[in-house]
């Protein structure tokens, strides 16, 4: 059925990374969703006026809400759309994590205001009609809910879209609403003295708020600046690796604009013997590839590397292992490079570590001089703490 609407109304509905695309798809997902919603609203709104029932009232009310954000769903979307400009270069497609982050506000709202109708219904309960229309409204709208979630489900992960994927969650949500309240008109018509339209609600009312609070925390978090998924981390690392010529990557660094307004910066390592022209070259071939294949603005640093030395190679293992035995599981190092004197020999090297590692510099070095230090010509080592940016998980390279 998607499938079909995504032909129907998206043109190129394949190509999710192209700006235009994603465009459509928002559009489509909100205009859907203001017309089922404002349908559902008329609908409810009648019949909890008429069955005298607070509870479906304020399900009706919800839908309207649910329109209200499907508003700024596409306001979202258009907004995101715009160009880049000489005020915003890296565009305006994070104004999708702030529609993502509204709808997530009024997820919440709407749990508040539903915990307070169901406290009052609970202190001062009330007789409702069960007539059969009010089981058709409800059943239907039950229906047209999933729909929608599984609707802006698809949507959302097709274009990888915080804001739809959002909307998919406040959908699941009135689902279980409706469903809450369509069970205490049950009760309702089955025991006329038991009222638990109140009890119900404000049950469903708190799993809202709990939903709520962590679409926030979700829809905050890429404009705050999170950890990039692991599967882009994967992929332009093994997409690096895969040229001949990069004998592996490190510092690592991705911002991203928008869903599909991704910037990377890394440091390639290159043979320190290999022809600096021919280095440069596959650098600039790399970057053109990486917009036309991955859509992703990357930058490149080169790094030279010294190989075939047995000293540095056997040093570097051995302070490696040291290192993952001694301070994290997880260290990694890079740029190790070996300086000799007469009396003396310098090793420098940076250290990556996970954000929350206890290990300082001065702690660091102390246990490496301890390990490796000799009498008749000392090992001095110069060492840089660094902090990953994509995660802790460790790449090989």
């Amino acid at each position: 059925m998607y499938g079909l609407i995504k032909k129907r109304f998206i043109s190129d509905w394949t190509q999710t990374q192209v700006p235009q695309v994603r465009f459509r798809y928002g559009i489509v997902a909100g205009v859907l969703g203001i017309a089922s919603n404002l349908v559902l609203f008329g609908l409810k709104m009648a019949v909890g006026l008429l069955s005298g029932s607070i509870s479906i009232v304020a399900d009706a009310i919800n839908n309207l809400s649910d329109a209200g954000s499907s508003v700024v769903t596409v306001l979202g979307f258009k907004l995101s759309s715009r160009p880049a400009d000489a005020e915003h270069p890296f565009g305006h497609a994070r104004y999708e994590y702030i529609g993502g982050f509204i709808v997530a506000f009024a997820v919440l709202l709407i749990g508040v205001l539903l915990a307070k109708s169901s406290i009052e219904k609970i202190i001062a309960p009330e007789p409702i009609d069960t007539s059969i229309w009010v089981f058709v409204i409800l059943v239907f709208s039950i229906a047209a809910k999933l729909w929608q979630a599984a609707l802006y489900a698809n949507f959302g992960k097709a274009i990888d879209s915080s804001a739809l994927k959002a909307t998919a969650i406040d959908s699941r949500n009135d689902v279980i609403t409706t469903s809450a309240v369509l069970l205490s008109v049950i009760v309702a018509a089955l025991w006329p003295s038991v009222m638990l339209d109140g009890y119900m609600g404000l049950a469903v009312s708190i799993f809202i708020v709990v939903s709520g609070v962590r679409l926030i925390k979700e829809s905050l978090d890429p404009l705050l600046g999170s950890v990039p998924d692991e599967a882009i981390v994967e992929r332009i690392t093994q997409k690096m690796l895969s040229y001949d010529g990069v004998l592996g990557i490190h510092d690592l660094v991705i911002h991203n604009y928008g869903p599909a307004n991704c910037f990377a910066t890394l440091h390639a390592e290159f043979s320190a013997h290999a022809d600096f022209v021919e280095s440069h070259n596959l650098v600039d071939d790399i970057e053109r590839d990486f917009m036309r294949d991955l859509n992703i603005f990357l930058v490149i640093h080169m790094d030279p590397i010294v190989e075939s030395d047995p000293e540095t190679d056997a040093l570097r293992r051995s302070v490696l292992e040291l290192l993952r035995s001694e301070v994290c599981a997880e260290a990694s190092i890079h740029d190790f490079r070996i300086v000799r004197g007469p009396s003396h020999t310098n090793v420098l090297f940076d250290v990556v570590l996970p954000f929350e590692n206890p290990w300082d510099r001065k702690r660091i070095v102390a246990l490496l001089e301890a390990k490796f230090g000799t009498e008749s010509h000392a090992l001095y080592f110069v060492v840089r703490i660094d902090k990953s940016f994509v995660g802790n998980k460790r790449h090989e390279h």
